[in-house]
């Protein structure tokens, strides 16, 4: 497969022709050969978007409406073409891939939705016969930077919301999945987006530095959302300080599955197999502690377990209805390998799979992991989980919270109020009860705190992110003044 640039909802070839290769991390096979975009191709895609936002800003809530509507409805319509690609360019198995192209297209009506909940307010005034109110106003143009390990949705998001608040969007695809990525902007281009209102980036990963500081740095870009690692993130905050730049930074996660003295062990079980192993584990809200207690860990792991040892493994580009597929990049095979022999030789037993071979790794799971143990607060990535053993609740929420980052978590109890009492003092972006870490709904507020990031994705949330707030007043024709 061979991608380009969209610039002008033409697709382009990048300046001087260059292309790089998205190789397959199991075969070594050429997946997909993209467009490698150099500075001048960043520089022209901003341009035309800043030249778009002139119309785009100004088009009214009803024609925004239908176009994002559509695009919903062509995202839908090439499920089975996404399922394809991302099997190959990702490793994503079905299952996988047609939950990323179903929440898609709901965050695109979601996002069709709020075209009229953009509002301002009246303001009370002390000066007579003055009218004092707020508007909400597009802010220009929009650079948004999304990984790879949730292709679509988390496409969908950071080109929807801008959109639909009247911004336009430069669409910087992640390196690994430029096919992927092209297709959901492609789908805006058949619903009917006009021309420069979304442009669409890939660059070669060692042009990555000069392709980000060009986008960064253009007059034209007004707000910058990215998602991805907290060490790239934090980087691309740095950058944006510089330029005085607001950012939506949704960054690493290290979420905790609680499981309470009086827990459904059945159902928590259930919970933490769907959150420690879909997709691999390579999903920001992926269940990296099951923080359990005492009474119940016993019991609790040996279930654990055995559902994990149940789980379908293989290349989902090659086996139908696996659940376990290859890892990204052979890399972080070797990286998690490191913090397997690291727990172990503290004291930690490894209790279910092993170690990675290049991409491809077992669902594993290690017990009895402590904080001197590295895999304890770094963030794994993978299909490897750990059991931390706690005794009562105060423990479990020190656990919980014993963390640099705070995006997803969940609690386990069947005492409801005990249960959201510990909700309640979890430091993460969202907390669960009775639910799976790996949870997403278009309609409610998703971003985290401490190292996972800043800023809210998703709800009426995003109307701030993407408007500029300005204070208006109209005033009587003449006024006195003190001099």
């Amino acid at each position: 497969m061979e991608t380009k640039l969209i610039i002008d909802n033409e697709h382009v070839a990048a300046v001087g022709g260059a292309t790089y290769a998205r190789v397959s991390p199991t075969s070594g096979k050429t997946v997909t050969v993209a467009a490698a975009a150099t500075v001048e191709d960043a520089v022209k895609a901003v341009d035309s978007a800043a030249m778009a936002f002139k119309t785009w800003s100004l088009t009214g809530p009803t024609e925004r409406r239908r176009i994002l509507l559509k695009a919903a409805d062509v995202l839908e319509s090439k499920a089975p073409e996404f399922i394809s690609v991302m099997a190959q360019e990702v490793g994503a198995s079905e299952l996988w891939s047609g939950f990323n192209v179903m929440l898609a297209a709901n965050l695109f009506r979601e996002a069709a939705s709020l075209v009229t909940q953009i509002q301002g307010e009246t303001i009370p005034t002390d000066k007579p016969g003055a009218l004092s109110m707020t508007v909400r106003q597009p802010v220009g143009v929009v650079l948004s930077i999304v990984p790879w390990n949730g292709p679509v949705v988390l496409a969908a998001r950071a080109i929807a919301y801008p959109l639909a608040c009247g911004n336009t969007v430069v669409f910087r695809a992640s390196e690994a999945s430029p096919r992927t990525h092209l297709m959901v902007a492609e789908a805006l281009v058949e619903a009917g987006l006009p021309a420069g209102a979304l442009n669409f980036l890939t660059n070669a990963p060692a042009d990555a530095p000069e392709i980000i500081d060009a986008l960064i740095a253009h007059p034209a870009v007004r707000r910058i959302n990215f998602t991805g690692s907290t060490k790239v993130g934090r980087i691309i905050a740095q950058k944006a300080a510089t330029q005085l730049k607001r950012c939506l930074l949704e960054l690493g996660g290290k979420a905790p599955l609680v499981v309470l003295d009086d827990a459904n062990i059945d159902e928590a079980v259930k919970a933490a197999v769907f959150g420690s192993f879909l997709y691999q584990g390579q999903i920001c809200m992926s269940t990296e502690r099951l923080v359990v207690d005492s009474a119940v860990a016993d019991a609790f792991v040996a279930k654990y377990v055995a559902r994990a040892r149940e789980l379908p493994a293989g290349d989902p580009a090659t086996t139908a209805g696996c659940v376990i597929g290859p890892m990204v990049s052979a890399d972080n095979g070797a990286r998690l390998n490191t913090l397997i022999d690291d727990a172990v030789s503290k004291g930690a037993l490894l209790v279910c799979g092993g170690h990675a071979d290049g991409a491809v790794m077992p669902a594993t799971i290690l017990d009895h992991v402590t904080p001197a143990m590295r895999i304890y607060d770094e963030e794994t990535f993978g299909p490897i989980t750990t059991v931390v053993r706690v005794s009562g609740v105060e423990e479990a929420i020190r656990v919980a919270n014993d963390t640099a980052y705070g995006l997803s978590s969940s609690v386990f109890g069947r005492d409801v109020q005990r249960a959201f009492a510990v909700a309640l003092r979890i430091d993460a972006g969202c907390v669960h009860v009775n639910g799976a870490t790996v949870q997403n709904e278009a309609q409610a507020p998703y971003g985290g705190t401490k190292h996972s990031g800043y800023g809210k994705f998703d709800g009426r949330a995003v109307i701030d992110e993407f408007t500029d707030l300005k204070w208006i007043t109209i005033e009587p024709e003449v006024q006195q003044y003190p001099f």
